[in-house]
């Protein structure tokens, strides 16, 4: 079977002072049909840009695909040409921004919003496309939906927003649906109802779904695999129930160090040392080890991937 999308050696480049600096460097991934991969780590290392190389949003002269390929069903998008890869947004891949008030147009109904995608990807007419709106505001919960389609952004609460991002992410039945922390700023109960609304949707879809998170705790509740990255690479990966048994890279496990415990005795909040290194100024080895406990000889030299585990890879020497 295809793979939905897969990410081969994806290198994604920006220029700082004159000079390309690497911000993805070397990414590879697969994701099939149904299967949900959570890419986490802090801010800074490179998830988001991730996601945005897989849409073709990364153009020149700021920034550009150094390398690599992206498979969409087979079919390499990294380098088509963006007429191209105007058609495939919105209707063979699908996104979820981070914060939906800058993601929609607040001079647009809503309701007009999700019905361009479809007239444009769809061919469909205006009433046909309004009408198709107003089933998918239905489907992702929101009230009167009838009635809601003629409001505008900022009349929607941020959960209510969230929902008509995925209903315009949905609208053309994408592929691949790219999810970049879409409950960040949401709180424990609104972000619960929008997990479940996307698990709905992939199930009734068939969709792959690339969910971009630094949320341990949802990724338990919705991923199947994990990917963690760190300064621009993917540091370690496997299954969900593997990489919380049994998190390998030092990195990972500063992770769930850092994630507050509400049972047991009081114990104080675990914090990583330092931060990520910038762009220019990136180590030639391990990209952790300035912040890592376990540094041993061999960490400045260049770490790759390795088994640890099947299905589950490390790159790290000590791990």
């Amino acid at each position: 079977m295809t793979a939905a999308l897969e990410v081969r050696g994806l290198r994604t480049e920006f220029r700082i002072n004159g000079t390309w600096r690497e911000a993805v460097a070397g990414v590879s991934f697969t994701l099939a049909p149904r299967e949900t991969l959570a890419l986490v780590g802090e801010s800074g290392c490179g998830k988001s840009v991730t996601a945005m190389s897989v849409m073709g949003l990364i153009r020149p002269p700021v920034g550009r695909i150094g390398g690599g390929q992206v498979l969409l069903e087979g079919e390499d998008i990294a380098t088509l040409p963006e007429a191209r890869m105007e058609k495939i947004r919105g209707s063979r891949l699908g996104m979820v921004f981070q914060e939906p008030m800058t993601a929609l147009n607040p001079v647009m109904t809503v309701g007009d919003q999700v019905a361009e995608s479809l007239v444009i990807h769809k061919g469909m007419s205006r009433s046909a496309a309004l009408e198709k709106a107003r089933a998918l505001f239905e489907e992702v919960k929101i009230p009167s939906a009838a009635t809601r389609l003629k409001d505008y952004p900022h009349q929607f609460s941020g959960g209510m927003r969230q929902r008509v991002m995925i209903a315009l992410a949905m609208a053309c039945e994408p592929a691949v649906l790219l999810a970049d922390e879409p409950t960040t700023a949401l709180d424990v109960t609104i972000q619960a109802q929008v997990l479940g609304l996307l698990a709905d949707a992939q199930k009734a879809r068939g969709m792959a779904m690339l969910f971009i998170t630094h949320n341990l705790g949802v990724v338990a509740q919705i991923a199947d695999r994990v990917a963690v990255m760190y300064a621009g690479q993917v540091v370690e990966t496997g299954t969900v129930a593997e990489i919380f048994a049994h998190p390998a890279h030092p990195y990972t496990r500063a992770l769930f160090g850092a994630i507050p415990r509400l049972t047991g005795e009081p114990q104080p909040l675990s914090a990583i040392p330092g931060r990520v290194p910038p762009l220019d100024a990136m180590p030639v080895g391990c990209r952790f080890a300035d912040r890592c406990s376990l540094r041993s000889p061999g960490c400045e030299n260049p770490q790759s991937l390795r088994d640890v585990a099947p299905g589950h890879e490390v790159r790290c020497q000590n791990a």
